[in-house]
């Protein structure tokens, strides 16, 4: 494999990002009403939660952030519309496909599949937008 120099803060700050585009995603002024609803979690029960969920979306975000990041070098990818299409691209491939089977073989609506999906389509894209420019 070739070894490619690692831009560590931007691998951070686009971690940070898919964090923030969660948080306003899965808010009051999004989709966080027909989240819960769909998921039952309720308020008090995602507070209580909240502590472990942000060390692990943290961590996951990091990965995901490094493995794009490498994703973005190996296509060549160096303008903001081309890192965006391989944000896309991986989307297409390992986020949409991996999670639309779960709404009909664990019977999950539809709704909290499109939501659950659309957070990680806006952050893979965002993130990637960011590599093709700083990378």
């Amino acid at each position: 494999m070739t070894q490619i120099p690692i831009n560590w803060w931007m691998i951070v700050i686009a971690a940070l990002l898919r964090m923030v585009v969660g948080t306003v995603w899965y808010s009051p002024a999004l989709f966080v009403k027909p989240w819960q609803a769909l998921t039952g979690v309720t308020p008090e029960t995602m507070q209580k939660g909240l502590p472990r969920a942000i060390v692990i979306d943290l961590v996951m975000s990091l990965i995901l952030s490094f493995v794009l990041f490498h994703a973005v070098v190996y296509a060549g990818a160096s303008t903001w519309w081309a890192g965006g299409l391989v944000g896309l691209l991986n989307w297409l491939g390992f986020v949409l496909a991996t999670h639309l089977p779960l709404w009909p073989y664990e019977n999950r609506p539809l709704k909290l599949v499109a939501i659950n999906m659309g957070s990680n389509l806006v952050s893979l894209v965002l993130m990637g937008v960011l590599f093709g420019l700083w990378h």
